[in-house]
């Protein structure tokens, strides 16, 4: 997928309702494996829209979801921009990868993420929480292979 077919108004339109959906009220079961969207949204703009979605779009937007939620601020930004450079730095790479590799790649760029917040976590003192931290990381997996078929699709569609 080029950069010429990607408009930044689809960009911003997936960031604005993944910033949406990271704010949003949920059952506790349900939001304890809540996914970060707006990351894997960060992930995939990266990958199909290099130049578009560059290192300073990730750390706005985890500027975004510092202010959202509340959270000290540059937390997010740090862990989104340290998720971006490794997916840019390795974007062809993970553009010819089969969707199982490619899937399992995200799983370890949502584990480096998760384990960046914890350990600020644990830096600034906030007590460490249970093994449900990391479901993010599992049901954010799970949904990469959803999330690439609906933009590639919504990409090809409308030129």
């Amino acid at each position: 997928m080029s950069d010429g077919r990607i408009s930044r108004l689809r960009v911003t339109l997936t960031v604005v309702v993944a910033a949406i959906f990271a704010v949003l009220p949920l059952p506790e079961p349900i939001n304890a494996a809540r996914p970060d969207l707006l990351l894997l949204l960060v992930i995939y703009w990266a990958l199909s829209a290099p130049r578009i979605a560059g290192l300073m779009f990730a750390w706005f937007c985890g500027l975004a979801i510092d202010v959202l939620k509340g959270i000290i601020l540059g937390q997010h930004a740090l862990a989104f921009l340290v998720v971006a450079y490794i997916t840019h730095k390795n974007q062809l790479r993970f553009r010819v990868f089969p969707m199982s590799q490619q899937t399992a790649t995200v799983f370890m760029l949502l584990a480096v993420y998760q384990f960046i917040v914890f350990w600020l976590d644990g830096i600034i003192g906030q007590p460490v929480t249970t093994w449900m931290r990391w479901l993010p990381v599992i049901s954010g997996a799970m949904l990469w292979p959803i999330l690439v078929a609906v933009l590639d699709t919504w990409n090809r569609r409308t030129r």
